[in-house]
C-alpha cells in the first residue's frame, strides 16, 4: 500500500467578488506532496501560487470564496475545519515562511520572543526551554552570537538575518510540512543562494515536504523534486523537475524555459527568448486556454475545453497539442 501523501489538493478554486465581477484567481488545481519532497510551484506574478498557499494554511481574507474537493493534510480534511483545530497545525505540523520579513515580523517584539511564541503555544514547555529551542535553531539556519540575537528587534537585523529568523520561526515545532513563498525575493543573489541551500538542507535533515513558490526556474533546477507551472490560476503542466526540463510540453513552459540562459549552449550576448502579451483578464467568464492570446501555436479549438494529457510517469499538461503535434521546445 502507498504512503498517504502529506498534502492532497483536488479542484481548489478561489474567487474573489469585485465591483466589475467575479475575478477567478485560482481555477481547479490538483496536486500531491510526499513526506521529504519539494514541490515549487513556478509561474508570473498574479498566476495565483501565493493564493494557493494561504488557502492550505487557512490564511485567505474571509472576503474571498475558497473550494475544493479535496484538501487533506495527513488525511485530514481541512475545509470546514474549526479555528481552534486549524491553529493546532498551524505552526506546528505545518509552517509557512512569508515572502518579506520585514513586515512578517513584528515590529514590537523581540526576536527571542517571536520565535517563543510557537513552542510555547504548542508544546508544555518553560519559557527557558523555548529560548534554548530558539538559540538552537538561529544556530542552525546560520545566525551567530545566536543567544544575543534573542534580545534585538527586527529592525536591528539585515534582510538577510530577517528571512533566517523566519526559517528558524517556522522550524521551531519541526513541522511536517513547509510552505515558502517566493523566500529569497528582497535579497541580493550571494543571500539567496545561502537561503535556498540552507532551507534544502533542514528539509533533509528534518525530512519534511516543502512547497517552494518562485518564479525562478533557476532555483526550480537547483531543488525541485516536484514542478507545478501556473498561468492566469491553472496548473497548466506539473511532472517531476526533470520530465520538466527536459520534455516541457505546455508552450507556455516552453517559453518560460527559453527565457533563461543555459550553461554551455547560450552564447555571450546572445539574446534570449520573450513571451509577447500580457496575462488576460480572470473577471467573469474565462473559457479555453487563458494563454491563447500569447501562444504561437494558438488555433480556433483553444477557445473551447482544453483536454489534459498525462503520460505514465504522471507528467501532465493542459493544452491541444500532445506530444506527436506540439512544436519542439
Amino acid at each position: 500500500m502507498s504512503e498517504e501523501p502529506i498534502l492532497a489538493v483536488e479542484g481548489l478554486t478561489i474567487d474573489i467578488p469585485m465591483a466589475q465581477g467575479t475575478l477567478h484567481a485560482v481555477r481547479g488545481i490538483d496536486f500531491e506532496l510526499n513526506r521529504g519532497e519539494t514541490l515549487c510551484i513556478v509561474g508570473e506574478s498574479g498566476s495565483g501560487k501565493s493564493l494557493t498557499s494561504l488557502a492550505v494554511m487557512g490564511l485567505l481574507p474571509k472576503r474571498l470564496e475558497c473550494t475544493a474537493r479535496k484538501l487533506a493534510f495527513c488525511g485530514t480534511e481541512l475545509q470546514g475545519l474549526p479555528p481552534s483545530a486549524m491553529r493546532q497545525l498551524r505552526g506546528n505540523r505545518m509552517a509557512m515562511i512569508f515572502q518579506e520579513p520585514m513586515t512578517s515580523l513584528n515590529p514590537a517584539y523581540t526576536i527571542g520572543d517571536q520565535l517563543a511564541e510557537a513552542l510555547l503555544l504548542h508544546r508544555r514547555v518553560g519559557k527557558a526551554e523555548a529560548r534554548t529551542r530558539a538559540v538552537e535553531l538561529l544556530g542552525k539556519v546560520g545566525i551567530t552570537a545566536a543567544e544575543s540575537r534573542l534580545s534585538q528587534y527586527p529592525h536591528q537585523l539585515s534582510g538577510g538575518l530577517r528571512q533566517r529568523v523566519m526559517i528558524a520561526m517556522a522550524l521551531m515545532c519541526e513541522p511536517e510540512l513547509v510552505i515558502a513563498d517566493e523566500p529569497t525575493t528582497a535579497l541580493d543573489v550571494t543571500i539567496q543562494a545561502q537561503i535556498l541551500r540552507l532551507l534544502v538542507d533542514l528539509q533533509r535533515e528534518m525530512n519534511m515536504a516543502m512547497i517552494l513558490v518562485t518564479h525562478d526556474l533557476g532555483v526550480v533546477a537547483r531543488v525541485a523534486d516536484k514542478v507545478a507551472v501556473m498561468y492566469a490560476g491553472e496548473v497548466v503542466e506539473q511532472g517531476t523537475a526533470r520530465e520538466i526540463f527536459e520534455n516541457p510540453s505546455h508552450p507556455y513552459t516552453q517559453g518560460l524555459l527559453r527565457c533563461i540562459p543555459v550553461p554551455g549552449r547560450t552564447k555571450p550576448g546572445e539574446h534570449l527568448g520573450s513571451i509577447p502579451g500580457i496575462v488576460p483578464s480572470l473577471i467573469g467568464k474565462v473559457e479555453g486556454c487563458a494563454f491563447r492570446t500569447r501562444c504561437d501555436l494558438a488555433e480556433s479549438a483553444c477557445a473551447k475545453p482544453i483536454p489534459i494529457h498525462e503520460t505514465e510517469g504522471g507528467h501532465s499538461w493542459r493544452c491541444i497539442h500532445s506530444h506527436m503535434d506540439r512544436m519542439p521546445a
